[in-house]
């Protein structure tokens, strides 16, 4: 990658870092030519501390790495993008980013898979998706295909708001189903992605 870090008389390069799945900028760092080296080698990112006068690998102290999932060059070649999964927190505030913004994606269909994740390991008794949880997968399949009936037999009539109810059940259920095989809407959209093929 050939970053001008000449352009600064430090030669640190600033680099951004992106949430590679939720695409929330999470903070800003310096790399040398010697961090950026060490970063695509060791796969975690790692920049040059100005403070500490050294090459600092995020992380090194709290475990909250940040795991390299791609690096972009912009068009003048001086300041970088970082795409990475963080393991933690990223603010040393112990906020998700450094500008103490929730790292996830904005919107609600992820927001519905964060709450079903709690719900599923929730101690609340009275909790309609821990109780789905606890009778297990072929419960919760069963629920799906039901959902599924139900639609296919509101599709065949004519009111639009029972149609988008079970449409909205057979979605919710759906999610259910995906995290109970330990998968998620992101894993469904990427099997679409590959097979999408442009004209």
């Amino acid at each position: 990658m050939d970053v001008d870090f000449k352009k600064y008389p430090d030669g640190l390069a600033p680099a951004i870092v992106q949430d590679y799945n939720t695409q929330k900028v999470l903070m800003l760092g310096f790399m040398n030519e010697e961090a950026l080296k060490k970063t695509e080698e060791s796969g975690l990112v790692t920049f040059y501390s100005r403070s500490k006068k050294r090459l600092w690998t995020k992380g090194e102290e709290s475990g909250h790495h940040l795991q390299l999932r791609q690096i972009l060059l912009d068009c003048d070649k001086d300041s970088l993008l970082v795409k990475a999964v963080p393991t933690g927190p990223v603010c040393h505030t112990g906020a998700d980013t450094c500008w103490s913004e929730k790292n996830h994606k904005e919107d609600f269909l992820s927001y519905l898979e964060q709450i079903i994740a709690l719900r599923r390991v929730s101690d609340d008794q009275t909790s309609y998706v821990r109780q789905l949880f606890g009778k297990g997968i072929n419960k919760i399949a069963q629920k799906v295909g039901e959902e599924a009936v139900e639609l296919v037999i509101e599709a065949k009539d004519v009111n639009q708001q029972l149609f988008l109810g079970e449409a909205a059940d057979l979605l919710f259920h759906y999610i259910v189903l995906l995290q109970a095989k330990n998968c998620s809407l992101a894993d469904v959209i990427g099997v679409l992605e590959k097979r999408h093929q442009p004209k």
